[in-house]
């Protein structure tokens, strides 16, 4: 499932709104270590254009 979600978002990073929906949907799939692994891999790999996006849709997550 971890790949399945990077592959959607990596195919999606081109529209902000779409990326953001798509992050939302994959958090709420993942699980445990999975959502861990999960966050950083989309701070590196996007964190340069949607940090202030992935920074609040874990957030909300990581608060539970």
């Amino acid at each position: 499932m971890l790949d399945y979600c990077k592959e959607v978002l990596t195919k999606v990073s081109f529209d902000q709104m779409l990326f953001g929906k798509e992050l939302r949907k994959a958090i709420r799939w993942l699980k445990g270590d999975e959502l861990l692994l999960f966050r950083q891999w989309c701070l590196d790999t996007f964190g340069h254009r949607y940090r202030e996006i992935i920074v609040a849709s874990f957030a909300a997550v990581m608060m539970k």
